[in-house]
């Protein structure tokens, strides 16, 4: 009758204890908010510009060059590359961890202990064959096979096979992202290239300018209609905007190197349009729908995949929790003697054991991990709907910018138009004494300042139009 109630016991113990060890802490749930404007200021057009594969987009056959090469040799391309390949391997160990492991065992060693002990005294008195007794000191061989395989019941290791999988295809479209961004980068710093091109053409043909200014300023002070102040402003001036060609050619330096940087090569010369930027015109953009973000943006389907991945974390660390078991079997041979080594069945040794562990006191590393693991997911959670709506505002960005810059470009040619016409002017009103030689010079510095300003508007219109290109998710196909 006792030993029932110590058996019922027992049992007891082990339920409660079984309860307590598979019982989780509560935790802060939080869904993903997928919700995005239903289209671009009341825009309903499905046609996205996004789509177009970037050789179709960029049409400079130089520009399309030099992204191939970046593609094929950009440093930090290739180190995302190798990330994929790290992520892939992942998958593979995660996938191993639920399948049995086999090996193989084979070892040597001898041993001696003391005669009065009772391992010993125990082996003096064993006899292998009538009138022997144990070999002292003792050796010993082993040559064995053995399997262990822990029986994934809560999914615990497929949970984290799926989330290593989850995470590389994570890694795939930080791939893609950054071939989104490195084409962007070499567009810009192309257009920059063109524009630096114009603007150092526009100073060359301003120093000309100045210089016919400058012969007429030295014939009027011959004929004492000037004075020696004049000719003096006038050479200034000429002077300032030379100094401008080397600051100009500086730059150039630097773009092309911040070009051949990105292509991954040493400094050489950038082949370009030798147009210049007059005949690249911005292309019509469609933005199409706000949900086609979800699918065209990489950097969202990357955030999308790190959420999944994090959520199936949660679900392995919480698999902790409860009860594992483990099976584990070996067979082979064991002999104090190589000559009795293989000998069947005396020599042969075979093994089979199941377990069942299960955490019952002091859970706080694996509480803690669980937690942690929801916390890193509402990290994804709110990384998900930051970079949804921070791609939503890049769009909006872009758009108003191109709108803006278009009608500021408009105003501005016709300011160059106007202050090119007036140098004309005040040279005519020199020349006959209505003007006098500080009108002259602040046309022309007016003139030159808003070519480079209509230079300016001209590059940021075309960048604007690369950023939006890459904002809808282009140039990653």
């Amino acid at each position: 009758m006792l030993k029932n109630k110590i058996y019922k016991l027992l049992v007891t113990a082990c339920l409660c204890g079984a309860y307590a060890a598979c019982k989780t802490p509560a935790l802060t749930a939080r869904a993903e908010n997928k919700t995005v404007p239903a289209g671009y200021n009341n825009t309903t057009d499905s046609v996205n510009t996004g789509a177009l594969p970037w050789k179709s987009w960029f049409t400079d056959p130089y520009l399309v060059a030099l992204i191939d090469t970046a593609i094929k040799n950009n440093q930090e391309l290739n180190i995302t590359l190798q990330e994929i390949e790290i992520t892939h391997n992942e998958i593979n160990a995660r996938k191993g961890e639920y399948l049995p492991f086999v090996g193989i065992r084979g070892g040597a060693g001898v041993e001696k202990v003391g005669r009065f002990t009772s391992q010993g005294a125990g082996d003096a008195t064993t006899e292998i064959k009538p009138g022997k007794e144990m070999p002292d000191p003792l050796p010993d061989f082993l040559l064995g096979a053995y399997a262990t395989w822990e029986v994934d019941i809560w999914h615990k290791l497929h949970n984290a096979k799926k989330a290593a999988v989850a995470r590389y295809l994570s890694t795939v479209e930080g791939r893609n992202f950054v071939i989104t961004t490195l084409i962007a980068e070499i567009a810009n710093s192309y257009y920059e290239l063109l524009a630096l091109d114009n603007q150092l053409a526009i100073v060359n043909n301003n120093i000309r300018i100045q210089n016919d200014a400058l012969e007429i300023v030295k014939l009027q002070k011959e004929a004492a209609r000037v004075t020696e102040l004049a000719v003096r402003k006038f050479e200034a001036e000429v002077l300032n905007t030379r100094s401008l060609q080397y600051g100009i050619q500086q730059q150039i330096t630097e773009t092309e190197n911040r070009i051949n940087f990105l292509l991954g090569r040493f400094p050489q010369h950038i082949d370009r349009n030798a147009q210049g930027l007059e005949n690249v015109l911005p292309t019509a953009v469609q933005t199409g729908l706000p949900s086609q973000l979800l699918s065209n943006r990489p950097d969202i389907k990357q955030a999308e995949l790190e959420l999944a991945a994090a959520k199936l974390d949660v679900q392995v660390a919480k698999a902790r929790f409860y009860p594992s078991v483990g099976i584990s079997a070996a067979i082979g041979y064991n002999a104090f003697n190589p000559a009795y080594l293989f000998r069947t069945p005396e020599s042969m040794l075979y093994s089979l054991a199941g377990e069942l562990v299960a955490p019952l006191v002091n859970r706080n590393a694996i509480r803690s991990e669980y937690l942690n693991a929801n916390a890193r997911q509402l990290q994804a959670v709110y990384n998900y709907e930051r970079t949804i709506l921070n791609a939503y505002v890049e769009v909006a960005n872009q758009m108003a910018k191109i709108n803006n810059l278009a009608n500021s470009y408009e105003l501005k040619s016709k300011q160059v138009a106007a202050l090119t016409q007036s140098i004309t002017i005040s040279n005519d009103l020199f020349k006959s004494a209505r003007a006098d030689y500080m009108e002259v010079l602040m046309t022309q510095r007016d003139a030159l300042e808003s070519k480079f300003e209509l230079v300016e508007t001209k590059m940021q219109q075309l960048k604007a139009m690369v950023n939006i290109y890459q904002a809808l998710g282009g140039g990653w196909r």
